[in-house]
């Protein structure tokens, strides 16, 4: 329990300011959650824009309720689905880099920064 909090505590970073600064194992634990929610958000897109018929609104409800469920925080789901996923509309995967940064000074752990790709 406590390992997800931290997860969704840094998605939630990341999500909101775009970039963090964490350890190298903590950024690729991050990587798949952050990515599961965009593709969340494009595939509600692309059934929005299969047009706007009762079903495709449903699919499109459908994924945001997923997404909350995988991440119950209202300002994240909002702008995942609301900038990032148009955001990567025509991209098929790969959100993220990880750029790592060197070492930690107190312990030595290794530091990465993990941010959404342009």
């Amino acid at each position: 329990g406590q390992r997800k909090a931290l997860f969704r505590s840094q998605v939630r970073s990341l999500v909101l300011d775009e970039r963090i600064k964490t350890t190298v194992p903590k950024a690729k634990a991050v990587r798949p959650i952050a990515e599961k929610l965009i593709t969340f958000g494009k595939r509600a897109q692309a059934a929005l824009a299969a047009g706007e018929t009762p079903e495709s609104k449903a699919k499109a409800l459908h994924y945001r309720r997923l997404a909350y469920a995988a991440f119950p925080d209202q300002a994240v789901v909002r702008k995942v689905f609301g900038e990032l996923a148009p955001r990567f509309k025509e991209r098929e995967g790969g959100y993220t880099r990880i750029l790592k940064l060197g070492f930690r000074p107190g312990d030595g752990a290794p530091t990465a920064m993990i941010e959404f790709v342009e």
